[in-house]
């Protein structure tokens, strides 16, 4: 199957637990438009044959008697009610319903602007600490955060670099600070527009680490090149240099990279303090 879905332009990888559900129906959906594409191309020649001029020099205007192109029809548009019910909505109504809420899920927001992804990670408490508008800096805190906020000083964020680990459910809170923007993960089946004045959950589960998927690279023209986040809606001029990278770390990698981001957050504390204590 897998085999089959880089053909149609898509990752021959499948690095979540709702890829091959995915993959599935998009496999299906191509095989009937395929199975469709022959059939209705064999009628149209046949009707060009059957009913060309030189068999029919005079016009019947009784015209065909048979029903079978709208049973045809009627059979076709059942099958695709079955593939609308029977498989996409379940898929959809899982990532609608099942997100994961719990103290096992991992938190993340995701902030889209002209043209980066913004990271906001909450720090060793689980909360995230507010945010105001009025706070943006793009250069220093492009998400607004409030570093005086109880929950906010041991916040973390990053620009273009989402970390998250193996075999743990990841809840994605995403929003937008400017346009329309669509947040994509291929590996992991994972796209989501980010809308203006909405905040919209994705939730995944990584089955691969990245450092196990650079070794499925190896020999292709991807070789070295890890997990990206892609936009998928044109979002103005900048819109071709807006891509991230997801890091998926297995879990001591990924308790490891926190430690260094509050070991960064401690010595960036330290140097304002040290500005501060200055006698001019």
């Amino acid at each position: 199957m897998l085999e089959l879905l880089k053909y149609f332009g898509l990752p021959s990888v499948s690095a979540s637990t709702q890829g091959p559900a995915i993959d599935n129906i998009i496999s299906i959906v191509h095989w009937l438009m395929l199975i469709l594409f022959i059939g209705w191309g064999v009628f149209f020649i046949y009707t060009l044959i059957r009913f060309r001029a030189s068999n029919h020099p005079k016009a019947n205007y009784h015209g065909v008697k048979s029903h079978f192109s709208s049973y045809l029809e009627g059979v076709v548009a059942v099958i695709e009610i079955a593939l609308l019910f029977g498989f996409a909505f379940p898929i959809w109504a899982s990532r609608v319903n099942d997100v994961p809420k719990g103290p096992e899920a991992v938190q993340i927001r995701v902030v889209g602007q002209q043209f980066a992804w913004n990271i906001h990670y909450p720090g060793p408490d689980g909360v995230f600490g507010n945010t105001s508008i009025n706070l943006v800096d793009e250069a220093e805190n492009p998400i607004g955060l409030d570093r005086k906020d109880e929950f906010g000083k041991d916040d973390v964020f990053t620009v273009n670099q989402l970390h998250i680990p193996v075999n743990t459910p990841i809840n994605i809170s995403l929003s937008s600070k400017d346009v329309l923007h669509s947040f994509g993960l291929p590996e992991l089946r994972v796209k989501q527009d980010a809308i203006p004045g909405m905040v919209i959950p994705v939730w995944f589960e990584a089955t691969m680490t990245t450092e196990e998927f650079l070794k499925t690279t190896i020999g292709s023209g991807r070789e070295g090149k890890g997990f990206e986040i892609a936009c998928a809606q044109l979002c103005g001029l900048g819109h071709y240099r807006m891509k991230g990278f997801l890091t998926i770390h297995d879990d001591e990698g990924y308790a490891a990279w926190h430690e260094e981001q509050q070991e960064y957050l401690a010595e960036e504390e330290d140097d304002d303090d040290d500005w501060g204590d200055d006698d001019w």
